[in-house]
């Protein structure tokens, strides 16, 4: 602690919930908000800069990921340094984050919700941190995490679990298509099955024969329609067939 006060740096892309997270946060005497960054590289500067105790980060930047810039930034965090991840996606990655010792904040945020997370904060010993267990977060956290590539029609297309929420196979085309958070569908290569998608993640789970879903995006099943968390919440089409279903319940847990 500097000061006497944690020092606090924020990176988000939206001015909005900057400016709304630094008033909850300066209501608070033991923190100090030392800079605000809007883009990774900014903001990776900015940590160098001020070697905060906690950094407060989106996890969709503009064009990057949080988690890509703690990954960079692995080798040059030489201090014990708390990350909580600031997001409006509430996805199978805040799971992953807190396995990873990490926190987050979901926008929009409850005064209680950051109370509590903040109080997690304060009742670490900062002092017995060190570089290594902040490695080790991160490792953990991009093994729940990984990046691969998507063999597309004309190329690869690099990304990770958490940018895809469903495949779709086109029976005109004759190919299967990707579904990505930001309603991009990339066709993947003509000679790509089902079982081939299947066996990128466990995540990924078929629902019936030209449809599969990323399980980290399922909020329920409702007279055998997949509703999923957003951004793909407004999709009516996901279909589950009674065979599928049956090897869905026998996969996981039933209450």
């Amino acid at each position: 602690m500097k000061n006497d006060k944690y020092t606090v740096v924020i990176i988000d892309d939206e001015t909005a919930c900057i400016d709304i997270l630094r008033r909850s946060l300066n209501c608070y005497n033991e923190l100090q908000i030392v800079g605000t960054a809007k883009t990774a590289d900014k903001g990776r500067i900015l940590i160098l800069e001020q070697h905060p105790d906690l950094l407060f980060l989106d996890v969709e930047l503009n064009g990057h990921s949080g988690i890509e810039l703690l990954s960079e930034m692995s080798e040059t965090v030489t201090w014990p340094m708390q990350v909580i991840f600031y997001t409006a996606f509430e996805k199978y990655l805040l799971e992953a984050l807190r396995v990873s010792a990490f926190d987050y904040l979901l926008k929009p945020f409850e005064q209680e919700e950051l109370k509590l997370v903040l109080n997690r904060f304060f009742d670490q010993d900062l002092k017995v941190q060190s570089q290594s267990s902040f490695q080790l977060a991160i490792s953990t956290l991009n093994q729940t995490n990984h990046t691969f590539l998507i063999a597309t029609v004309t190329g690869f297309q690099k990304s990770r679990i958490d940018q895809i929420g469903y495949f779709e196979y086109l029976k005109e085309k004759k190919l299967w298509i990707v579904v990505l958070t930001n309603h991009n569908r990339l066709q993947l290569k003509r000679n790509t099955r089902a079982e081939d998608i299947i066996n990128y993640s466990t995540s990924f789970v078929q629902i019936n024969q030209s449809q599969i879903i990323n399980m980290d995006y399922l909020s329920m099943i409702d007279d055998k329609i997949c509703l999923l968390f957003p951004p793909f919440h407004k999709e009516k089409n996901l279909v589950i067939s009674r065979a599928f279903l049956k090897a869905l319940q026998e996969r996981y847990e039933m209450i």
